[in-house]
C-alpha cells in the first residue's frame, strides 16, 4: 500500500526533565469511559535517571481529544506501595470484562515481576496490585511500554523477556522471551514456548524487548529487539502454542525497540521504529549515550501486518535519539503517538518524552 501521509502534526505535550525528576519516559494511553485520555509514564524522582532509580507511575489527562494535557502530573501507583524504589514501563488494557487495567513492571532486587491494577468504577484511581509475571528466583523479566495485546477473542498476551542472574553478573544482557497469557485478566499461566536466536554465539543482546500483534486471519506476529541491525520475528498459527523460529525480519534497526499497533477504527496496522539507512559502515556524529543510535524515527502502514508501505520520517534530528513509543487511535486517522526524544540538554535520549497528535491524509 501507499506511505501514510501527515495532514497535520501537532506537539501537545513535552515533558522535560527538571528539578527532583531527572526523567520522564515510556509511556501508554488509556480512553475513558468518559472520554478523557489518560497517559501513564515513568516518573523518576531524586537525582538519578538510570533504569532501577527511583520511580514511581505518573499519569496526565486530556479532557479535549488529546489536544491538551494537564500541566501538572498526578501519582497513580507508587514504588514504595510494594516496597521498592523503581515502577516503570506503562501498559493499558480492556480486561475480557471490559474494565480498564494498568499494567507495570516492578523491580525488586535482583529479581523484578509484573502487576495489574484495576481501575475503579468511575476510572478515577486504580485498586490492589494482581500478579502478572511472579518473581522467580534467577531471572530479571522485562516488559516493556504499550505491551499488552487483546486478541479478537478476548485472550490478554504480555510479551516478556527474560534475563538470567548470575551471582557476579547480575542480569545478564542476552535475553530469551515468552509470552504470558489470561483468558479472564486474573490467572495467567506463562505460554510453553520460549523465544531464542538459533546461534547464541552470534549475539550479545539475543531477543530483548518483544512485541506480539494479532494479524487479520487470527495469526501472531511477534517481533524482537536485537544486536543484529534487525528487528526479528516470529509467527504462530496456532493461538501462541508453536512458534516458527525467530529469523530475521524486513526491520533494519539499532539495539531499540519497534511497536506495531492495528488501528481499530481503520483495521490498518502501524510500525514505528528506528529503521538504520545506513547501517553499513554507518558513523554516528552525535555521542552514543545521547541517542543510542536511535534516530531516525519513522512509521509505516500496512493493511495485513506484515507487508508495509514505505516508511516516512517522524523525527530526524541525529543528536537525538526516539524511542518507547505508544500510540492511541482516536479515529481512522488521527492519533496521538508519544516516545522519548531526549538530545544533548537532556542527558540522553530517555529522559525527555513527547506526545505528538497527528492526522493522516
Amino acid at each position: 500500500m501507499n506511505k501514510p501521509l501527515i495532514r497535520s502534526r501537532e506537539t501537545v505535550c513535552d515533558l522535560p526533565r527538571g528539578a527532583d525528576n531527572p526523567r520522564n519516559s515510556e509511556g501508554d494511553f488509556a480512553v475513558l469511559r468518559n472520554g478523557d485520555i489518560l497517559f501513564a509514564y515513568s516518573r523518576y524522582h531524586g537525582a538519578d535517571h538510570e533504569d532501577d532509580a527511583p520511580c514511581d507511575i505518573a499519569g496526565m489527562r486530556s479532557r479535549d481529544g488529546g489536544r491538551t494535557f494537564d500541566p501538572l502530573p498526578e501519582l497513580l501507583v507508587r514504588a514504595a506501595d510494594h516496597g521498592v524504589q523503581n515502577l516503570m514501563s506503562v501498559s493499558f488494557a480492556r480486561l475480557p470484562d471490559g474494565n480498564l487495567a494498568l499494567f507495570y513492571l516492578c523491580k525488586y532486587s535482583p529479581e523484578s515481576a509484573y502487576f495489574l491494577r484495576r481501575a475503579t468504577e468511575d476510572e478515577s484511581s486504580f485498586g490492589d496490585p494482581t500478579a502478572v509475571i511472579r518473581p522467580k528466583k534467577g531471572v530479571y523479566y522485562v516488559v516493556n511500554n504499550c505491551r499488552v495485546q487483546k486478541t479478537k477473542d478476548g485472550r490478554l498476551l504480555v510479551p516478556a523477556a527474560m534475563h538470567r542472574i548470575t551471582e557476579n553478573v547480575g542480569a545478564e544482557y542476552y535475553a530469551r522471551s515468552v509470552l504470558f497469557a489470561s483468558d479472564d485478566g486474573v490467572t495467567w499461566d506463562r505460554l510453553p514456548r520460549d523465544f531464542a536466536l538459533p546461534q547464541r554465539g552470534y549475539s550479545e543482546t539475543g531477543l530483548q524487548e518483544p512485541g506480539v500483534v494479532e494479524l487479520p486471519d487470527t495469526r501472531l506476529y511477534a517481533y524482537f529487539r536485537t544486536d543484529r541491525a534487525f528487528q526479528y520475528e516470529s509467527i504462530s498459527a496456532d493461538g501462541g502454542k508453536s512458534w516458527s523460529t525467530p529469523m530475521q525480519s524486513r526491520f533494519t534497526a539499532p539495539e531499540s525497540p519497534m511497536l506495531i499497533r492495528r488501528n481499530p477504527y481503520s483495521g490498518l496496522y502501524y510500525a514505528f521504529w528506528n529503521p538504520i539507512p545506513e547501517y553499513n559502515g554507518r558513523i554516528d556524529p552525535s555521542a552514543p549515550w545521547i541517542d543510542a543510535g536511535r534516530t531516525p524515527f519513522v512509521m509505516a502502514a500496512s493493511e495485513n501486518g506484515t507487508d508495509f508501505s514505505a516508511y516516512i520520517v517522524l523525527e530526524d534530528d541525529p543528536t537525538h535519539g526516539y524511542c518507547y513509543p505508544a500510540v492511541c487511535f482516536l479515529d481512522a486517522k488521527t492519533f496521538l503517538l508519544s516516545y522519548c526524544c531526549g538530545g544533548p540538554d537532556d542527558g540522553n535520549c530517555l529522559t525527555r518524552t513527547r506526545i505528538l497528535r497527528i492526522t493522516l491524509d
